[in-house]
């Protein structure tokens, strides 16, 4: 019994090193069998096997106080006595540091599980901020784009607004051109009239000059 308690003691301090300490791919063998052990009937067999030790080590340290309250009684303990009872104190020393290793290495399992479940939710996490990271760059390059472009066409609309004025002030001379034109139109219009009027008086006068003059004749 206490050979066999010595090797699982031995198996479960190889298995806590193991998972403490990082050797190559033994921690994710370890961690695998594990997994494995608490899946299906596992845990129902650990639960059995840590409660039979219990009883043991319950049944130890019972014997332990029999036989120190056997002594006390007696004021002395025989040595048979004394081998019992250094039996049960190592078994139930034995019991309780493979009771307590178990739990250790139970709670290593389950931290280091967490701990890998953290790791991937970080490494989902850095996908994301890399991925926001990069729309945001593609968003500031099309920003700066776009404030290019912006730019780009304030210069045209100024432009065009120059032109828009330069052709205002155009068509306003060629507006003025055409008002004075057109009034110089209306007075050499006049002018002609009025020489009409003036010819025409004329030649009323020439007429009535050449009448009198064929009368002064007859």
């Amino acid at each position: 019994m206490i050979q066999l308690l010595f090797l699982v003691l031995f198996a479960e301090g190889v298995l806590a090193f193991l998972l403490m300490v990082k050797i190559g791919p033994l921690r994710e063998l370890v961690m695998k069998s594990l997994d494995q052990l608490k899946t299906g009937k596992g845990p129902a067999t650990v639960m059995t096997i840590a409660g039979t030790m219990s009883v043991i080590l319950a049944s130890s340290v019972t014997s332990i106080l029999k036989i120190q309250n056997k002594g006390s009684k007696l004021g002395t303990v025989t040595p048979m006595d004394q081998v019992l009872w250094r039996t049960h104190l190592l078994e139930a020393s034995l019991i309780g540091y493979s009771l307590f290793l178990g739990f250790i290495i139970d709670r290593i399992h389950h931290y280091l599980q967490k701990l890998s479940g953290l790791r991937t939710e970080v490494g989902v996490c850095k996908q994301e901020v890399e991925k926001i990271q990069k729309e945001h760059q593609h968003v500031k390059e099309k920003e700066e784009k776009a404030s290019k472009e912006i730019k780009l066409l304030q210069v045209e609309i100024s432009n065009l607004t120059e032109n828009l004025k330069k052709v205002k002030l155009e068509s306003e001379e060629k507006d003025k051109k055409v008002l004075s034109a057109e009034a110089h139109v209306a007075a050499l219009q006049k002018q002609s009239e009025d020489l009409l009027l003036e010819y025409d008086r004329l030649l009323e006068d020439n007429q009535n000059l050449q009448s009198e003059a064929l009368g002064y004749r007859s």
